[in-house]
């Protein structure tokens, strides 16, 4: 095995043992009472339904990361990325149409593969815990809308990217960085109007109290909002959530309706507030630009590395190509990606205490927000006492303890 090999090698081994040290230690640090500042809003049954979900969750989560880690090295060492190349090579289609078609089966194989965990996790773990409300036919639905997604979108990208890659040289990179970036772009203005509504149902939220607080309360910090959305979140869970999306007038702010079903006008006040706090904060705009720099600076990677002998003879490939080259460099890519998703992660927890603090104190009740946080908390059987190592792999959202604490002012922000 060469160096290449080692490398890969050796970040799928490390990352999976990392990534158990965190389940193990997260469960280690559930506590068997309540934590004091929770007992409000957590019964002494829901507090321990909490820890039953995160048990089952975290040992169904070691069971396909296991079968994963032993698929990918199976695949890898019995030959088969060299195996599906000369499989599609023989259909002799050009090296464009190879290339997706490659691709496009290894996806489709892993899909397959993981199919059966997510018909599980959604018809039995999610059933057995309450959240479920996804019927059969919504879910097979869901997974052909996004394989045709990925067909009419994805497909025609990577193409460019192949042709790019084939015929640009040492430019290749900036060509690849521009049509990722020109895509990424438009996604953003169009998945509010045209993509989330294959998913999802968006109704204008009805006349009333809610909606009246909340266009008064946007007003009052000036934030043009002429509608806010309502999303049919539970024709799929129970789980409430609150999202923004989109630049100018695509942009758009949807509450669950098992949010709306669950939360008082001001706690969902407060929820909206945290939402704008995104918006004034700049943080979907920094967001996308992090997100641009990476591709530049994958893409640059990617041109260095695409065409060396070594690292398609690591995986026992016998015909070098560019599109087997590019699942390759990912696999070579993963210990960066798995170092940038800290810092992104690190980063994006600042980003919600910074929304707190808006809404805070824009609303200037940052009592009705804790009280949103621990409905939440309570109604999606979260865990309240996570592991560091966990958080710091994990978490998008600071834990929830330090959540109240930074509005209360009386603990320091952690990332």
């Amino acid at each position: 095995m060469n160096i290449y090999g080692v490398i890969i090698l050796a970040t799928l081994l490390i990352n999976f043992s990392l990534q158990l040290t965190a389940d193990l230690l997260n469960l280690r640090a559930v506590r068997d009472k309540i934590p004091a500042e929770f007992q409000d809003c957590f019964e002494p049954e829901r507090y321990q339904k909490s820890q039953q979900y995160l048990r089952v969750t975290t040992r169904f989560g070691l069971i396909t990361s296991s079968i994963s880690l032993a698929v990918t090295l199976i695949f890898w060492f019995a030959g088969g990325f060299n195996h599906l190349d000369i499989l599609v090579r023989g259909w002799h289609l050009g090296e464009i149409p190879t290339g997706l078609l490659y691709i496009g089966l290894l996806l489709l194989l892993r899909m397959m593969l993981f199919l059966p965990f997510d018909l599980y996790d959604t018809f039995v773990i999610e059933n057995r815990f309450g959240f479920n409300k996804t019927t059969i036919t919504t879910f097979i639905a869901d997974r052909i809308k996004g394989i045709v997604l990925s067909v009419l979108i994805g497909a025609p990208l990577l193409a460019a990217i192949l042709l790019f890659l084939q015929k640009t040289g040492s430019l290749a990179w900036l060509y690849c960085w521009g049509i990722a970036t020109v895509a990424i772009l438009a996604i953003q203005f169009i998945a509010p109007t045209w993509i989330m509504p294959l998913f999802n149902k968006f109704t204008p939220l009805a006349e009333g109290p809610l909606k009246e607080a909340i266009l008064s309360y946007a007003k009052s910090v000036r934030f043009p909002l002429e509608n806010v959305f309502v999303i049919d979140g539970s024709r799929r869970s129970s789980k409430a959530n609150a999202f923004f999306t989109g630049f100018g007038k695509h942009r758009r702010i949807a509450l669950f309706d098992t949010l709306i079903e669950q939360h008082d006008t001001e706690e969902l006040l407060a929820i909206l507030a945290h939402e704008i706090g995104h918006y004034r904060r700049k943080h979907v705009l920094k967001n996308l630009l992090l997100a641009i720099a990476h591709l530049g600076f994958m893409f640059y990677l990617l041109n260095l590395f695409i065409g060396q002998p070594q690292l398609f003879a690591a995986f026992f490939v016998e015909q070098p190509s560019i599109y087997v080259g590019l699942i390759l460099f990912s696999m070579l890519y993963a210990p960066v990606e798995f170092l940038l998703a800290i810092i992104l992660h690190h980063l994006s927890r600042k980003h919600e205490f910074e929304a707190d603090a808006y809404a805070s104190r824009t609303t200037g009740r940052p009592e009705e927000l804790i009280k949103a946080l621990k409905k939440l908390a309570a109604n999606n059987l979260s865990n309240l006492t996570p592991h560091p190592l966990y958080v710091m792999l994990h978490y998008s959202h600071p834990p929830l303890e330090q959540r109240i604490a930074a509005l209360e002012g009386t603990g320091a922000k952690k990332g």
